[in-house]
């Protein structure tokens, strides 16, 4: 059945129901003017005798849906480069290199300029062909593969073609495309691997394999995909919904993402992480090329080392945006139809095709009786249990890799500090966790950093109410702040539930955080819901009853005890 209807258009192949989907068509717009800074500070290694710095310089950009105007660039480097060249790569973007011969101890460098960010939510029309008629030279020398966007491996062209096959226009194939993408790779950092074929092989990766995947699968059927890289800012906006507040934040550092080519439309940005046709204003865009192995200029250091010394410079990047102002007016509809995981787009004109499939089976409901017959004897561990453990996001940079005799080089990398200040006396933080059997408990582990400040933190185990979090059940042990360590890096902090065991039969239960006293914490976060449900991270004022703010990340969290065989 074909359809042409004025509204988004996802199905969700497998796994998706129209009960279950997440996809929300997104109206509205995002309009900021913003001055932007990132400082970087060299740290001269022993025997370093040549130092080079890359960057590149932001450009304005226009599309259906972002607008990026960038005005006043600076750049200030500390002390004056022997050498310092302008040049224009071959997809475009404008590098300027800097070399120190003989480098000092410390070069600092700050790069700064003025910006209008705009994101326009309105209808979009598409009725580009599939597969597409013609594409013009500019675009086609985005469908390669290379060694991270392996187009032509079997694996990676047999599901795209199965995705697509039938498909008439192109905007449908896309969607269906980053539909599974959304709702079958979940968020990790950092990765193994950073290509489309770990992410496709794996279910996981950062942003550089969703944006890898992305390009792949859509590239191999024919589809003009480039890899865009540039920054992301943490400054967090909200989506008006029937159900509350969605509250969307990304971690302030480096990020990557895609622009699909449509021949109406142009180059049209998405995140594959979380929207199609479009980004928000929290994203400045700097540099673009066919992959990640290429998009290397902003950031790039490199360095001659004499023979025989060990050591290599310390590079620490700090990146800070101040919103001379920012307005947002954004609206969300959910849909019945779309991927299980969460999905925004603005409203399209487009044909496309529902395909509706059974919602899984609810957790299973245990009798008084056969609950009295249950042996807890099976260790239990569950949770979203990946992330940067003991990294100083200080100084994240490396390895080094070899360029040459004695040359070496480190790229700027996309590990970003994502996490809450979650001991505010304004706000209330809470996290839900789904059992599939019944549990003993033992522990509630939370990934946490302690900045600093004083008194005790616990877990409160609450009941579920409605997808919210609802009435008490047991309270762990406290836990006094000066037992943390406030050395740099996340850890896991285990809180103690060994006093009650409460015994947890199969449903939803809610993890909320609570402090005394004047603590500073912060509590890790993944990008997406690699986990849980969308609507299982929840906030609200300390003074309100209805815990109707949701987030649209998954805090980290473990939950271990003793199971049944």
């Amino acid at each position: 059945m074909q359809k042409i209807i004025s509204m988004t258009l996802f199905w969700f192949l497998f796994l998706a129901t129209p009960c279950m989907a997440e996809n929300y068509v997104v109206v509205g717009h995002m309009g900021s003017q913003i001055r932007y800074q990132l400082q970087q500070r060299v740290i001269r290694g022993a025997g370093t005798e040549r130092v080079e710095l890359s960057f590149v310089i932001p450009q304005s950009f226009d599309s259906p849906t972002y607008h990026q105007e960038v005005q006043d660039f600076q750049l200030d480097l500390s002390p004056e480069p022997r050498k310092k060249e302008q040049s224009r790569d071959k997809r475009g973007n404008q590098v300027i290199t800097a070399i120190w011969k003989r480098p000092p101890q410390e070069i600092t460098t700050k790069i700064s300029f003025n910006a209008r960010m705009q994101t326009k939510l309105q209808k979009l029309q598409t009725a580009a062909p599939f597969p597409l008629e013609r594409v013009p030279p500019e675009a086609e020398v985005y469908l390669p593969a290379t060694k991270q966007v392996q187009v032509d491996h079997p694996e990676i062209r047999r599901l795209a073609e199965e995705l697509t096959r039938g498909v008439t226009t192109q905007f449908d194939a896309v969607q269906r495309i980053l539909t599974w993408i959304v709702d079958h790779v979940r968020y990790v950092t950092p990765p193994q691997k950073y290509d489309a074929l770990y992410a496709l092989q794996s279910n996981k990766g950062n942003c550089q394999n969703f944006s890898h995947l992305s390009a792949a699968m859509m590239r191999a059927v024919g589809i003009p995909v480039r890899i865009v890289n540039g920054v992301t800012l943490n400054q967090p906006y909200n989506i008006s919904r029937k159900r509350g507040v969605l509250t969307f934040k990304m971690g302030q550092g480096r990020h990557s993402w895609i622009e699909v080519w449509f021949p109406e439309l142009g180059w049209v940005p998405f995140d594959p992480q979380q929207t199609e046709l479009f980004v928000a204003n929290r994203f400045v865009r700097v540099e673009v090329g066919i992959d990640n192995n290429e998009t290397i200029n902003d950031g790039l250091l490199r360095w001659v080392q004499l023979s025989g010394k060990k050591g290599k410079p310390r590079l620490r990047e700090t990146i800070s945006a101040d919103f001379v102002s920012d307005r947002v007016e954004l609206q969300g509809s959910r849909q019945d139809y779309g991927p299980r995981n969460l999905l925004l787009s603005p409203r399209v004109e487009a044909t496309f095709k529902e395909i509706e499939v059974a919602p899984p089976p609810p957790p299973p409901v245990i009798s008084e009786p056969e609950r009295r017959k249950l042996r807890f004897t099976v260790p239990f561990l569950f949770g979203n249990l990946e992330f940067p453990e003991n990294v100083d996001f200080a100084f994240p940079r490396g390895p080094a890799s070899a360029a040459g005799d004695n040359q070496f080089q480190m790229t700027r990398n996309f590990l970003v500090e994502t996490a809450e200040y979650v001991t505010t006396k304004l706000t209330q933080y809470a996290q839900v966790f789904e059992l599939r059997k019944p549990v003993k408990l033992e522990r509630i582990g939370l990934a946490l950093h302690k900045f600093g400040g004083e008194g005790q933190l616990w877990v409160e185990l609450l009941q579920d109410n409605e997808g919210k979090p609802g009435a008490p059940i047991t309270t762990s042990d406290f836990i006094n702040l000066n037992k943390l360590s406030v050395k740099p890096g996340y850890r896991w902090v285990d809180f103690d539930f060994s006093r009650d065991k409460p015994v947890l039969m199969p449903g939803y239960y809610w993890i909320a955080l609570g402090f005394t006293g004047s603590p500073i914490v912060n509590w890790f976060y993944t990008y997406g819901k690699p986990v849980g449900p969308v609507e299982g991270t929840r906030y609200k004022g300390v003074y309100q009853a209805d815990w109707s703010g949701a987030l649209s990340y998954e805090f980290n969290y473990r939950v271990a005890g003793l199971t049944v065989k």
